[in-house]
């Protein structure tokens, strides 16, 4: 059971520049799995894909905006002409580090657009893109949603209703998709300490760190596991779920 069954799969991971979409990609890296590091930041995903993957391609980078739909379908051909296949699709790609709480009468029509646009209808685009190289073979999505959305975390209403957004979508795809053998589940993140948190909240070191039955701030690689379980073998028969990976801060 140390073996995710993960070796020569494909795995297309959006936002994976920096942040735990680097780290997810990391650890797919690791357990032999190739990966298509696609961001909006192309620079950064070519240094991803550079680092982690090496010089037998195991890693590619694609440029990809997830809100454009012609956009998500070249990031999907690349994928399978590089890999010959596409197994596995992380939807982690979002905006949050540039955000900055507020009440939700403060934030403006254009803002809650834009952070919709791109933590749900990107995940729907890339889910929409990929359903056609898993349709009747199988395949696995996994949703990076945050248990934010779960608490009703203030002062971020777009984001956590992105979120909230991402768990139902979860559901739905994954009513829609048994029948094909693709298995749909979302891991939903605790504050976790990541360049964009630190921009988030001046005291990312403690936050929240108080109220984890595990009581220490939480790391991109705590939350590798899950993912690889998530989209692995191993998890075949778990499908429209979603772990909450915080700590113990709150129990679902």
């Amino acid at each position: 059971m140390t073996d995710f069954g993960l070796a020569e799969k494909a795995v297309i991971m959006t936002g994976g520049a920096g942040g735990l979409g680097r780290a997810f990609a990391q650890g797919f890296v690791s357990a032999g799995a190739r990966v298509a590091v696609a961001d909006i930041n192309a620079a950064g995903a070519l240094a991803t894909a550079d680092a982690i993957g090496g010089s037998d391609r195991q890693c590619i980078a694609v440029e990809v905006d997830i809100t454009d739909e012609r956009s998500v379908t070249r990031m999907v051909e690349r994928t399978r002409e590089v890999f010959g296949r596409i197994d596995i699709l992380v939807n982690n790609a979002a905006i949050y580090g540039t955000l900055r709480r507020k009440p939700f009468f403060e934030i403006a029509a254009d803002e809650w657009d834009r952070v919709l646009s791109v933590n749900l209808k990107g995940a729907f685009l890339c889910a929409k893109a990929v359903y056609p190289h898993m349709r009747g073979r199988g395949g696995k999505i996994v949703n990076i949603a945050s248990a934010s959305a779960m608490s009703g975390s203030p002062l971020w209403l777009h984001y956590i209703s992105s979120k909230g957004g991402m768990i139902a979508m979860t559901r739905g795809l994954a009513r829609e998709l048994g029948g094909e053998g693709v298995t749909v589940n979302a891991v939903a993140p605790g504050f976790t300490l990541t360049d964009a948190s630190r921009a988030v909240v001046e005291d990312a070191e403690s936050w929240g760190v108080d109220r984890g039955a595990i009581r220490r701030a939480e790391r991109p690689q705590d939350l590798v596991g899950a993912v690889l379980w998530m989209a692995s073998p191993h998890s075949d028969f778990v499908t429209g779920q979603t772990l909450i990976v915080d700590g113990g801060r709150q129990f679902r």
